[in-house]
């Protein structure tokens, strides 16, 4: 009973972003192929998947325990299937992040808290390129959730993305 419970709302979970595609005309790739995309960038293990809306658009967030060690997170258009960005995952003392972090954890939380308040669920800390920054998982006080991204170097705010639903860690 529990698992069919369970894969009855999974399943209704992982559709939501086709539900968004559809309702705004949308063409809707399905979670496979942002999967296989993703795992051919950084082949590992998925351990969660994320549909978020970021400027309108659907999205998912993939994140993979890679088979080099590391922590991946792949951003994949629902729509299209391609993988619009990819992040190393790391811990907040990670010589890849503090090395090129400039901005300290308080000040970019504060950042984002002032534009978007409420509570701090979760912390991130990545590193793409030559880039680093902080993400946060934020509950609005109008019960939103978001991940709001803080650049590391300039303290700049990325656009929000809005949670629609978390399945894994």
């Amino acid at each position: 009973m529990k698992k069919n419970l369970l894969l009855a709302t999974l399943l209704s979970l992982a559709l939501a972003p086709t539900a968004y595609a559809d309702k705004h005309g949308g063409k809707y790739d399905d979670l496979g192929t942002c999967v296989a995309a993703a795992l051919k960038a950084h082949p590992g293990k998925v351990t969660a998947v994320r549909g978020e809306i970021e400027d309108g658009k659907t999205q998912y967030e993939l994140d993979i325990a890679g088979k080099d060690g590391k922590d991946w997170e792949a951003e994949c258009d629902a729509k299209t299937g391609k993988i619009l960005e990819t992040e190393g995952e790391v811990s907040g003392n990670d010589p890849a992040f503090t090395s090129k972090a400039k901005v300290s954890l308080d000040v970019a939380l504060k950042t984002a808290l002032a534009k978007y308040p409420g509570s701090v669920l979760k912390t991130e800390y990545e590193v793409e390129g030559d880039g680093a920054s902080y993400e946060f998982d934020i509950i609005t006080k109008d019960g939103k959730k978001l991940e709001v991204e803080v650049n590391a170097i300039d303290g700049t705010l990325g656009a929000p993305e809005e949670v629609l639903y978390d399945i894994g860690d």
